[in-house]
């Protein structure tokens, strides 16, 4: 099925995902779970009532008990599922996607996410080729609100502000919900702020860079510190500096160190895209630097298992011990915030400190041959020169003196992800050329 994937569960709505399938879902995640208990949230998507209908019938009439969140972020199901020791959840979402998208996150014991690799597979393979027997006795949905219980989670986590100033696109998304109230309105200032699943101002992902112009106009009107823009579900988070300049993701990692370092050794986690710059720059902190996959799926159970502290990704994912190993943006948020205040400092000096090298971003290509491409990379840049580091958990990952690059297929989109790193902006130059030479023969014939 076309809405399976590594992390969850997402597709057009009425074209990947129909209701039938998702009352299939529903009805075979209790035994998928092992359990008679799960918690449901929903994000503010038009179609998310109609999904949640379907989801719930198929749950209880597989006999379990529904525990309705009501409108939340998906953060806020992570935090549900563990403080109340669910043995299963869903967030009913498509995260950053358009209005048109919905979709499934799926959370185990301790908010741990249920992948393709270690249940969605499963899942996928009943819904094809088993039909539901409705159970004896159904189960019941009751609701549970808990948002209360968790905005005072996240009210510890408030900074004072001291002054600062901060410009915040909630994206229309569920970040809504709580930032307002976090935050106040004395030198914070709020855009697309009202929940609308139809995303009327922007598509909710930060990463595109049309999507952040609003925030950075909002920034240089108001003169901001500091630019925050969620997505649509609030597990991601973004920033510009006070001049509206983005902010690579992965530096932010680097950033939250002045929060939790104190030179005493502490792993952190960091994706296998992350510049060099950020393990450098928290070397000194007494930062233990753990490189791992891309995605929740194996970031949140990565931080687990070597007991990290903190780590993030460059998609803007920043998870955190404290809070079930899991990711939440308005934390994320919270945390930095509270860093600009203690250091007291521009943001973009403290950035320009962290950032030492020329990077590419990600670039995407449309290849078929994603494997073959792959290879090609690889075998063309190590006959030149040979690799001071290699690593192949998630594409390749190669480490040359000078520079860096990795090379992936993307676990969401038909698409070939590239990013390089050199020490300076004519050897990326170069690099980026010769990849481009190497691809040519599969972008031609895709």
């Amino acid at each position: 099925m076309g809405a399976f994937h590594a992390y969850d569960i997402r597709g057009i709505y009425m074209k990947d995902l129909f209701p039938e399938n998702v009352y299939k879902m529903g009805f075979f995640l209790p035994a998928l779970l092992k359990t008679g208990r799960i918690a449901v949230g929903r994000d503010c998507r038009e179609s998310s009532p109609e999904v949640f209908e379907y989801l719930v019938k198929g749950i209880c009439d597989a006999g379990a008990d529904v525990y309705d969140l009501g409108l939340t972020t998906t953060p806020m199901v992570y935090y549900a599922t563990a403080k109340h020791h669910f043995d299963g959840s869903v967030q009913i979402t498509a995260s950053h996607n358009g209005p048109e998208y919905n979709g499934l996150k799926v959370s185990g014991p301790e908010a741990m996410p249920i992948g393709y690799e270690n249940g969605l597979n499963l899942l996928e393979d009943w819904v094809l080729h088993k039909e539901p027997v409705v159970h004896e006795k159904r189960g019941k949905v009751i609701p549970l609100d808990l948002r209360e219980a968790y905005f005072t989670y996240l009210r510890a986590f408030v900074p004072r502000m001291n002054g600062l100033k901060a410009g915040i696109d909630i994206s229309n998304g569920m970040a809504g919900l709580f930032v307002k109230r976090l935050l106040g309105t004395d030198g914070v200032f709020y855009i697309n702020e009202e929940l609308d699943g139809r995303f009327p101002n922007h598509p909710p992902n930060p990463l595109v860079p049309e999507n952040i112009r609003q925030l950075q106009f909002l920034v240089h009107e108001e003169k901001c510190d500091i630019g925050i823009i969620f997505d649509g579900d609030a597990d991601r988070v973004m920033f510009t500096d006070e001049h509206g300049t983005f902010i690579s993701p992965d530096l932010v990692i680097a950033l939250l160190g002045h929060h939790f370092l104190n030179g005493t050794p502490a792993r952190v986690l960091q994706d296998i895209r992350s510049s060099k710059a950020v393990g450098e720059y928290l070397a000194p902190m007494g930062a233990q630097m753990h490189t791992w996959r891309v995605g929740r799926a194996f970031a949140a159970p990565r931080l687990r298992e070597i007991d990290g502290l903190y780590g993030g990704e460059l998609a803007g994912h920043y998870y955190f011990r404290d809070f079930f190993y899991s990711d939440s943006g308005l934390l994320a948020a919270l945390l930095v915030l509270d860093v600009l205040v203690k250091l007291n400092r521009p943001l973009s000096r403290i950035i320009a400190d962290i950032r030492k090298y020329e990077n590419s971003g990600e670039i995407n290509f449309r290849i078929a041959r994603k494997q073959e491409a792959m290879d090609a990379l690889k075998e063309h840049f190590t006959s030149k020169e040979s690799p001071s580091a290699f690593f192949d958990f998630d594409g390749y990952r190669i480490e040359f003196p000078e520079w860096w690059f990795n090379v992936r297929p993307s676990n969401t989109e038909p698409y070939l992800r590239f990013i390089a790193e050199a020490s300076d902006a004519a050897l990326l130059s170069e690099k980026l050329k010769e990849m481009r030479i190497v691809l040519d023969p599969f972008l031609r014939e895709s």
